[in-house]
């Protein structure tokens, strides 16, 4: 059986890394600071995220990687050198390691090759792309080869992936170009647009991780956000209620849940009638905001499942694709003598 020694989910808001018998080692945010005369390396992961909005115009502070693609390719080649560095320092891997890092659907082959790439310079000796649907299922226990429909629902931080997998595949699936990143960005335009406040983006993932709601909750909570006013110009407060949320999150959630609904609609009546028995599997941060599971639950009327560790769970099946790797190579051989 193919071995991978680390398992890598290069997400637009955070970087996971799981290890073989080690499990997750690197858990960090996707986010680079960097002096802009010598391009130096200031910080990587939190140190670097705590610098946003707070540096002169000597240091930028970007995240190299959008909409689960890599968008600056050498920012995000050194910030995954450093994560994986830090990470062979945890526990030592004789050799070069062989590597698997996760991808959304439908990227195109330029993206995929500027993976490829980044892993090739770690000195990776095996290199393997794996589709984020996929490594969730794998993650959460689940047979992804055999002849059976299991749907996931992932919700990163810059796109949600929606699938149903079956015999090792993704039979049908659908990669939306949002994600809990757009939430964030939705709440800080609802409070600007409500109050005529400005916050920055730290503040408004703050309060989305806080009171963040996409269904109304019974006993309202309540969230005070920080911003600048702008009518004068001055700091001040605002107190953010939960249940407020659920209308600056409504567009995107029912976004998902309707291509959810789409996605089903498409697939082949075998495959559904698997999915209406097994339900729906949901990962991703996003999946952690309030109500998320119980709305996608009343609108599909199926059952969902969320994963135990719906932040890691992508990293942890790529680290434990093993043996999906040797089944889909040891089907891509059988085609070939069939060709």
């Amino acid at each position: 059986m193919y071995r991978v020694d680390i398992g890598m989910d290069l997400g637009t808001s955070k970087v996971s890394i799981y290890m073989r018998d080690k499990g997750i080692v690197i858990n960090q945010p996707s986010v680079v600071a960097y002096e802009v005369k010598s391009k130096k390396i200031i910080a990587v992961g939190s140190k670097a995220k705590k610098m946003i909005g707070k540096t002169d115009e000597s240091i930028v502070v970007e995240r190299p990687i959008q909409k689960g693609v890599i968008s600056q390719y050498s920012l995000a080649e050194r910030m995954i050198r450093a994560f994986v560095k830090n990470a062979l320092r945890k526990r030592r891997i004789f050799g070069r390691p062989n590597i698997c890092v996760t991808i959304p659907m439908n990227i195109s082959e330029v993206e995929r090759n500027a993976v490829l790439d980044a892993v090739e310079k770690l000195g990776a000796r095996g290199r393997q792309l794996l589709v984020t649907p996929v490594a969730a299922a794998i993650g959460s226990g689940v047979d992804v080869m055999e002849a059976s429909g299991h749907m996931v629902v992932d919700i990163g931080g810059g796109t949600t992936e929606i699938a149903i997998i079956s015999a090792g595949d993704v039979a049908i699936g659908e990669s939306l170009k949002f994600g809990g990143d757009d939430f964030t960005e939705e709440l800080s335009r609802y409070v600007r647009r409500k109050y005529n406040v400005l916050l920055g983006d730290l503040s408004a993932e703050d309060a989305k991780i806080e009171v963040g709601s996409v269904l109304p909750r019974k006993n309202d909570i309540t969230y005070e956000v920080k911003g600048r006013n702008l009518m004068n110009g001055l700091p001040t407060r605002v107190e953010l209620s939960a249940n407020e949320t659920v209308e600056a999150f409504s567009e995107l959630a029912n976004r998902i849940a309707d291509k959810v609904l789409q996605i089903i609609d498409k697939a082949d009546p075998e495959l559904v009638s698997d999915v209406t028995e097994e339900g729906i599997l949901l990962s991703g941060g996003g999946s952690l905001i309030y109500g998320m599971e119980k709305l996608l639950a009343e609108r599909t009327g199926l059952r969902i499942s969320p994963s135990n560790e719906p932040l890691n769970v992508i990293a942890a099946g790529a680290g434990m694709a093993g043996e999906y790797i040797s089944y889909i190579e040891e089907e891509k051989r059988q085609n070939d003598l069939d060709d």
